[in-house]
């Protein structure tokens, strides 16, 4: 199938919450970036986390195979760093293949949890 989708993406919104109580993990409030890749060639992916008070984080590398999908978890990332929670935050991501990637978030602070989702920011060109 042909590659559809963006190299460059960027989610310009992110915060996770302090944990406040123990948790299922499929409870926990937490984002993720989901990513398909309806392409035949693997996808190489690189993440940087950036802060309003500090240097970036990363770069994060990931692979999603072709003609595959990959739900991530971002409070699941540690190498380099973990991100921190209670800190706004936001993410570029890099692919050496079009894919298209969504944000979501589950805010599971409160008894009525709430899971918000949309697209991400697609760039037009390469360094933009």
């Amino acid at each position: 199938m042909r590659a559809i989708g963006h190299r460059t993406w960027a989610i310009p919104e992110g915060y996770l919450p302090p944990r406040e109580r123990p948790e299922p993990r499929a409870l926990e409030s937490h984002e993720a970036a989901c990513v398909l890749n309806a392409g035949d060639e693997d996808a190489h992916l690189e993440l940087r986390v950036f802060f309003a008070d500090r240097e970036p984080a990363g770069p994060y590398r990931l692979t999603v195979g072709a003609r595959r999908t990959l739900h991530l978890r971002l409070d699941d990332l540690r190498d380099p760093e973990p991100i921190p929670r209670g800190t706004d935050y936001a993410t570029v991501i890099r692919s050496d293949v079009p894919v298209v990637v969504q944000h979501t978030r589950l805010d599971a602070r409160r008894a009525e949890s709430a899971l918000m989702t949309t697209l991400a920011w697609a760039a037009d060109e390469e360094g933009a």
